[in-house]
């Protein structure tokens, strides 16, 4: 099968284009022929080398839509022929404190799709059934395809946040995840202030309903109950902070952050803020981000490229030239 593999993580050109054998799927797993793969930061930090590799020659890519055309030994929670997703949370140990706790995404032995295994810049991909999601009719793959991370991630970063009923959000950095954590707040009647150096990001915030988009540097026009940082840049966490009222919560999401510069503590944590990180999510996030995303009408902002210029997505995606979120489509 046709696909790309991260060869050598650095800056200027990570991915290679390669021929593969089709993946087999093994006891419990379905494999699925790809339809549409969402290009998330996370593969850029795993391509760039931010995010050390955890096998050479890693086919990237965990925003996965395609049609089961396999199944193995086992499997048979879906059937040829069905439409499902595949996300970045690839398996748990089931067994450890935080799994049997509901804290899956904190498992020590946690795997990754486009991480741990292959995923889904290629042809076809494999999965272990018990961790792929039935997708909502309504949701066209290419729509579907960013939900299955930006949308998920996304969206327990809005939980970790604590916005209250009617609450005032900030969101810093407005790319995939964030414009889709927008749609979701302003559904739920929050007033949402959306604070990005992109000017196209900003007009976009407003157009989807923002009360106000500026440059973060510049702050919200009024005090924040809670505060979602999407861009990976540490110097905004102290900005972010700053804006929050007493009591307010800031999560941090992303997998990979640059240095939080020293914090004041008086201006920025005294009054009982809080500062949270996010850490993937568990499936139970995604089941019911799926059916919120399907009640409340969430659509992305798409744009979607062939499957045949992967390499040329990520590098616009690492230039800033990718308003909402970039897709990958099948040929």
């Amino acid at each position: 099968m046709d696909a790309w593999i991260v060869d050598r993580p650095g800056p200027g050109s990570p991915l290679v284009r390669a021929e593969l054998p089709d993946p087999q799927p093994g006891p419990g797993e379905v494999r699925i022929r790809v339809r549409a793969c969402g290009v998330c930061r996370t593969d850029l930090h795993l391509a760039e080398g931010d995010l050390p590799p955890r096998r050479p020659g890693t086919v990237p890519g965990h925003e996965i839509v395609g049609t089961v055309d396999a199944l193995g030994p086992g499997a048979g929670r879906f059937g040829i022929g069905d439409r499902i997703g595949v996300a970045w949370l690839r398996g748990t140990c089931g067994r450890c404190r935080f799994c049997r706790t509901g804290r899956e995404n904190l498992c020590p032995d946690a795997a990754f799709t486009g991480w741990d295994a292959d995923g889904g810049y290629a042809e076809r991909a494999v999965v272990p059934e018990a961790y792929a999601y039935a997708l909502p009719a309504a949701l066209d793959d290419v729509t579907a395809a960013p939900l299955l991370c930006a949308g998920i991630v996304g969206y327990r970063a809005l939980v970790r946040a604590e916005l209250p009923p009617g609450g005032r959000l900030g969101i810093y950095g407005f790319g995939a995840s964030a414009h889709v954590v927008a749609q979701v707040a302003i559904a739920q009647g929050a007033t949402v202030h959306v604070l990005t150096r992109s000017p196209a990001a900003r007009e976009l915030a407003l157009s989807l309903g923002a009360a106000s988009a500026g440059p973060a540097a510049d702050g919200p026009p009024e005090p924040l109950d809670s505060a979602v940082t999407f861009a990976p840049d540490g110097g905004v966490v102290p900005l972010a902070l700053r804006a929050l009222d007493a009591g307010g919560t800031l999560a941090v999401a992303g997998i990979h952050l640059s240095d939080v510069p020293a914090l004041d503590y008086e201006r920025e944590l005294f009054r009982e803020r809080q500062l949270r990180s996010v850490t993937a999510n568990t499936r139970a996030d995604g089941e019911e981000f799926l059916r919120l995303a399907g009640a409340l009408r969430v659509r992305p902002t798409v744009d979607p490229r062939p499957m045949s210029t992967a390499d040329r997505a990520l590098a616009d995606l690492a230039a800033g030239r990718v308003t909402g979120a970039a897709v990958l489509v099948g040929e």
